[in-house]
Formats: structure tokens, C-alpha cells, sequence
């Protein structure tokens, strides 16, 4: 983590947890009417009135989940609220609050988590959810964070991973692999970085693909484009462990097949370029990346009239008899079992 050792800090102890969190969350409002008590009391108090409330939540860790050498925190607290909302948004519902919890080490001064908070300020801000609630305590291993999504849906309206069936098309939104490559530019500047620290990377030939490892942006749009389309998904699901990993849920919980196109994936032409700079395969890239944070979605058949050309989404394969297995169809035309080799947080 970059301080400035001319910068006063204000060590946490000076304040205690309530102070805390009255100072970290004071200039949150609530936006929702959902929203009756946010933070201030023992709970928060929410009423959905006819919808159906959906909930989801992660836990990011320190060493395992993120690395504030190159992360900044205002990212950080950005990113912990996008991860969560992208839940939200693969149930085709619309997020509405969040608690935010954290635990910290002696390390962290008042002024990091006041950059942290203002990350997530500026996720609430933009993607108009209330903070409603949350917890802070110490931590001896660094910096834990936990964050709770709530959101709203009709019953109608709500999108499971267990809807597809065979023959429906299997769509993705926006492309795939950007994160994993900024992570590995990120990383590459880390240890360039260590050699020589007054080395200033250049990461402009980078850009997006490093935004989309710090700064991802959840797919809060995919439910009004889809409702415009006159579109349910049959099932849906977003890519936070990689694509293989995704679908392979999709066909677990639908009892289907699947067969996707390796030359239907789309990727940005930075992705193919920082693949080749560093000989890594850009369909393994987007199987296997993850945090991408795009939707992942089947729709039926005769949706496909209603979708096709349509910029914002891919038609990548469709779902098949459970008997035939979820398979890669390759631009040779070799059909490869599609194995999970994305994210796991315990291997």
C-alpha cells in the first residue's frame, strides 16, 4: 500500500467502532423506498411490498482476493460492491441495497478506509443501491471485507441457472478475458516494480484491460436491454470464476449439455494482443480468467431473431442432451470436453 509519509495519519483506535462507522458512513442517504431504516439502529428495515427480495454476498480477502500493492483502495471499494451486484443483476433483478463490512489491521490509518468508503460511495452513487448497514473490526492477517447485495424482482421476472434446456442458444454479454490479462500486467509490473522501485510503469498501451481487473462494472443494463428485446433468459449466471466454470453450472443445475464455439467467444483485440505478448492462449484466457463480471445467459430458439446483431451480446453455442456433455468445438473442429479450470479460492 503507496502512503505519503508526510501525511498525518489518524490511527482507528483514536476513534472506536461506532465513531467508526458513524464517520466512514455519514454522508450515505437512502435513494429507495425499499429502504426504511438504513444504518443507525440494531438492523436495517426494508419492504419490498409485492416483489420477491433476492440476497446474495462475498467475502474478499487480503493475499487471496486482491493485492494493495498495485490495488488502490478507492478501487478496492469499488470492486467489492461491483462483485456483489453482478449477483444481483445474473438473477434479472434490480439491486437496491448493501452492507459493507470490514475487518482492518493496526496498519490502516482512518484516512485508507475514508478512500476505501469513498469507493464504495461512488458504486452506490452510480448504481443508485443504498448502503443500509454494515460492521468494522481488527484484523491481525490484513484486510477482510465482506459485502451483502439485496435486491427486487417480480416473480416472473426472476432468472435461475436451472431454466435451460436443450437447443437453447447460450449468449454472453460485452467480451471476456480483459480482467484476467490486466491482472497479469498488474503482476508483471509488481516484480519490475520490486527490481527497481523508482521504475514508473507506462500502462496506457493497457487500459482497458486494466480497468477491467480494478475497476469491472457490473451488467446492471442487461435486464432493461433484455426487456426492450422482449427477452427472458432460460437460465442465467454471471462470469466471476471463468466461462467454462459458468456454464458448466448452468448445465449442472438445468441437467443439459452444451457446445460452444471457440471462434463465437468474443474478445477485445487488447486481450488477443496481451496474449500475445505474454504466449498465453486467449481461449483459455476467456474459459478460464474470470472476473469478467459479464452475463451469462440462454435464451430460446426463436428469442434468436430478437438478438442477433445485436452489439452488446454473443451468441457463443447452445445446450444440448445431458448425455452429449458440455463441450469446446474448436476452430479446427475438435470437440474437447469443457473442463473447470477457473477460479478456485482453495487451490
Amino acid at each position: 500500500m503507496i502512503e505519503d509519509k508526510n501525511q498525518e495519519k489518524t490511527g482507528l483506535d483514536q476513534l472506536g467502532e461506532f465513531e467508526l462507522i458513524n464517520h466512514l458512513t455519514k454522508n450515505f442517504t437512502l435513494q429507495h423506498k425499499s429502504s426504511i431504516m438504513g444504518i443507525g439502529d440494531d438492523a436495517a428495515v426494508m419492504d419490498f411490498s409485492n416483489k420477491k427480495a433476492v440476497m446474495s454476498t462475498d467475502l474478499l480477502i487480503e493475499g487471496v482476493h486482491f493485492d494493495l500493492s498495485y490495488m488502490p483502495l478507492k478501487h478496492l471499494g469499488y470492486k467489492s460492491v461491483m462483485v456483489n451486484l453482478s449477483d444481483i443483476y445474473a438473477m434479472n433483478a434490480i439491486a437496491t441495497q448493501i452492507t459493507v463490512s470490514i475487518a482492518v489491521s493496526n496498519r490502516f490509518p482512518l484516512e485508507a478506509l475514508e478512500e476505501f468508503y469513498s469507493g464504495v460511495a461512488l458504486a452506490c452513487e452510480i448504481y443508485k443501491v443504498d448502503l443500509v448497514g454494515g460492521d468494522t473490526t481488527s484484523s491481525t492477517k490484513g484486510m477482510l471485507i465482506s459485502v451483502t447485495a439485496v435486491g427486487e424482482a417480480d416473480e416472473a421476472d426472476i432468472v435461475y441457472r436451472s431454466g435451460a434446456k436443450p437447443n437453447d442458444l447460450l449468449v454472453v454479454s460485452g467480451d471476456l478475458g480483459g480482467a484476467y490479462c490486466g491482472l497479469q500486467v498488474l503482476e508483471r509490473e509488481k516484480e519490475v516494480f520490486k527490481v527497481n522501485p523508482n521504475n514508473q510503469p507506462d500502462l496506457s498501451p493497457y487500459t482497458y484491460i486494466v480497468e477491467r481487473q480494478l475497476k469491472p462494472e457490473a451488467r446492471k443494463d442487461i435486464k432493461g436491454l433484455l426487456q426492450q428485446l422482449e427477452i427472458l433468459p432460460t437460465s442465467m449466471i454471471d462470469i466471476s470464476d471463468g466461462l467454462s466454470s459458468e456454464i458448466l453450472h448452468l448445465c449442472s443445475k438445468s441437467a443439459v449439455g452444451c457446445n460452444v464455439y471457440e471462434n463465437k467467444i468474443p474478445l477485445d483485440p487488447t486481450v488477443i494482443s496481451a496474449c500475445e505478448e505474454f504466449k498465453i492462449d486467449s481461449t483459455l484466457v476467456a474459459l478460464s480468467g474470470g472476473e469478467d463480471y459479464e452475463l451469462l445467459f440462454t435464451i430460446d430458439q426463436k428469442d434468436f431473431p430478437k438478438i442477433k446483431g445485436n452489439p452488446h451480446f454473443t451468441v457463443i453455442g447452445h445446450m444440448t442432451d445431458k448425455n452429449e456433455g458440455a463441450h469446446l468445438i474448436s476452430r479446427g473442429d475438435a470437440k474437447i470436453p469443457l473442463t473447470a479450470q477457473g477460479w478456485n479460492s482453495f487451490s
